[in-house]
């Protein structure tokens, strides 16, 4: 059976309306009210409670039905009959014989019934991972849980209500006959409501967080008691919102919006205020409530998946909490920026982590430093102020540059050159690596296509930096500029690093696979830096191995190191890979690594990076 509504007293207040009145649907909703509401429950009382409570709101028009057969007959006697059409569907989930998916499903089947906004009605102790899933997929508009306020109730309908008849007027002539006043009455209701909320999952938006924060602030210093601030960052939004477009992402949007509203307490507010950025500002919560609430919305929405055309997505997220204490000389805005620090901090250790705010937290000082960058670089992608220098590769047999490994510089305003140790970790951190990486690709074939016959044999390497491979259109971008250029793809040779093969072994392995297919090639760089450096050596078709220059530094004057580049050189050798030995700064090491049997060296002994590759006469 399912859970009772509770109703609660008061009087609704239109969306935008700050002081309490009499609900005036006869003059702000006025095209609303004669709107025929159909509600489908197995449970007497909670029709009752649902049909007074939107009877109080002005609708007139209401019907109720006991059970999912009855309701489709009123749908069809609305057909055949000289009544109204139905125009919104209150629908419970849990019914006997027929349920409120089943019915949905078949709803959804008939032509004439497929744009009336369905609101699922499920109860709060019903809940299950896949109910949200379920409904959307069903063809629900909304869902709303059972114990409701005629204030939560009362705007999701007329929401629902405003949508269904602008469509409607959009298939008829009515639309054209409408006068601009009545134009101007829908939009300005749809306005007023806008200004304090999100359009797609109807939280409350940023405007409106921000007046509440502000609000609690004055509380907290007036009451004595603490409030939190909990800034929740989805971690695997971007993923299904680039494979499965933008619709499939806003299904997860609204999916995460209605498993956040089950956590809600009736003086808390939840907010939606970017793409996938999600915030509890949560009442009377100290830091230790506030530690236990986080969890709870960790492990729930870590436990959340999303199902579409047959695949799984796990959602997860990165909690930052920021604390608004009594005495505290912190505003409004500070307090939510520190909320978001907060999530970056959880996010930079690892990602799907809770984090409360902590002015010494070391991830600070990268915050401030992305502060300083981050205007710097977008400046240089969009002024095409980075600049390629390229550092010679030698054949240790022949002694000839058959190589070139391409690096990447950037002009500030003074006209500096800023190396990449200074913004690449920015970039990477700030989600602008992936135009960045777009940049070096481009060029480097713009580069190759443009030297002389006399250097035909001379290749290029692009270092990609460990995201690389989460770019959707970088695969896209490569084959366009291969064939745009005309270039022969062998000469083109992209370096992975070992960690960024780690973070995503299938991803890489995919995508290293379908560039080989092109004519490209592939080196592992920084090999041998960890443990598991000899185990995917084996798992990716790699041209070459890059030891890292952390064992050459020292080769000369260290055992240890000696016998780990010989063990390299010798696995290099017995998977019939070419091995590049970095950082050569001397003629002993070079002769060492001769010795050995490398095949390629690198470093400021042999060459400075150059403006332009030159190829050796």
């Amino acid at each position: 059976m399912a859970q009772s509504t509770q109703q609660t007293e008061g009087v609704y207040t239109p969306p935008g309306n700050t002081t309490k009145q009499p609900s005036n649907l006869a003059s702000t909703f006025e095209h609303l009210r004669d709107m025929r509401i159909l509600i489908v429950d197995d449970t007497e009382h909670n029709v009752h409670l649902a049909k007074t409570m939107l009877r109080k709101s002005g609708f007139s028009n209401i019907v109720t039905a006991n059970n999912g057969t009855e309701a489709i007959h009123v749908l069809q006697k609305s057909i055949h009959d000289d009544v109204s059409d139905i125009d919104l569907i209150l629908l419970d989930v849990m019914m006997p014989d027929m349920d409120g998916y089943e019915v949905c499903r078949t709803i959804r089947q008939h032509s004439e019934w497929v744009d009336i906004p369905i609101i699922m009605l499920t109860a709060n102790n019903m809940w299950q991972d896949d109910t949200a899933i379920t409904s959307l997929e069903c063809g629900a508009s909304d869902i709303m849980f059972k114990p409701f306020r005629r204030m939560e109730l009362v705007p999701r309908v007329i929401s629902a209500l405003s949508l269904k008849r602008e469509r409607d007027l959009r298939k008829s002539r009515e639309y054209e006959l409408e006068t601009e006043l009545a134009e101007r009455k829908i939009m300005e209701a749809r306005l007023q409501y806008l200004v304090s909320h999100d359009d797609l999952t109807g939280l409350c938006n940023r405007r409106r967080l921000e007046q509440a924060i502000e609000l609690a602030v004055i509380q907290s210093n007036y009451n004595k008691r603490y409030s939190s601030i909990f800034y929740i960052d989805l971690d695997q939004f971007k993923v299904v919102n680039d494979l499965e477009g933008h619709a499939a992402g806003d299904r997860v949007l609204i999916l995460v919006a209605n498993t956040l509203r089950k956590y809600i307490r009736k003086n808390d507010l939840l907010a939606r205020i970017s793409s996938d950025e999600y915030v509890v500002l949560a009442s009377d919560t100290d830091e230790t409530r506030a530690l236990e609430f986080a969890q709870t919305l960790h492990n729930t929405l870590n436990g959340l998946f999303f199902k579409t055309e047959g695949r799984t997505y796990h959602i997860g997220a990165s909690i930052g909490i920021s604390l608004i204490s009594p005495g505290s000389k912190c505003t409004a805005s500070e307090a939510l920026v520190r909320a978001d620090q907060a999530c970056f901090v959880a996010k930079a250790h690892g990602r799907n982590m809770v984090h409360v705010f902590n002015e010494k937290d070391s991830e600070m000082h990268i915050l401030r430093s992305a502060a300083h960058w981050v205007p710097i670089i977008r400046k240089a992608l969009k002024h095409d102020l980075f600049r390629l220098a390229f550092q010679p590769v030698q054949h240790v047999a022949s002694g000839k540059i058959r190589h070139y490994e391409a690096l990447i510089r950037m002009i500030d305003d003074s006209g500096n050159i800023i190396g990449p140790g200074d913004f690449i970790p920015v970039a990477e951190r700030m989600g602008l690596i992936h135009e960045i990486d777009r940049y070096m690709v481009s060029n480097v074939i713009k580069t190759i296509a443009g030297l002389p016959n006399s250097q035909s044999e001379l290749s290029l390497h692009v270092n990609l930096s460990g995201h690389a491979f989460q770019d959707p259109t970088l695969y896209g971008l490569i084959r366009e500029k291969i064939r745009e250029h005309k270039i022969d793809p062998h000469r083109l040779l992209f370096e992975i690093t070992e960690t960024a093969a780690v973070a995503n072994v299938e991803q890489t392995r995919d995508m290293v696979v379908k560039l080989r297919e092109l004519g490209c090639r592939f080196a592992l760089d920084d090999f041998g830096a960890g443990f598991s450096s000899f185990s995917y050596v084996k798992q990716f078709p790699v041209d070459q191995l890059k030891i890292d220059g952390a064992f050459i530094r020292n080769l000369v004057n260290d055992p240890v190191d000696q016998s780990l580049v010989k063990s390299m050189i010798e696995v290099g050798r017995s998977l019939k890979k070419e091995v590049i030995a970095e950082f050569v700064e001397d003629q002993e090491t070079l002769d060492l690594l001769t010795s050995y049997g490398v095949d390629y060296v690198q470093g400021y002994f042999i060459g400075k990076p150059l403006p332009l590759p030159i190829a050796d006469k």
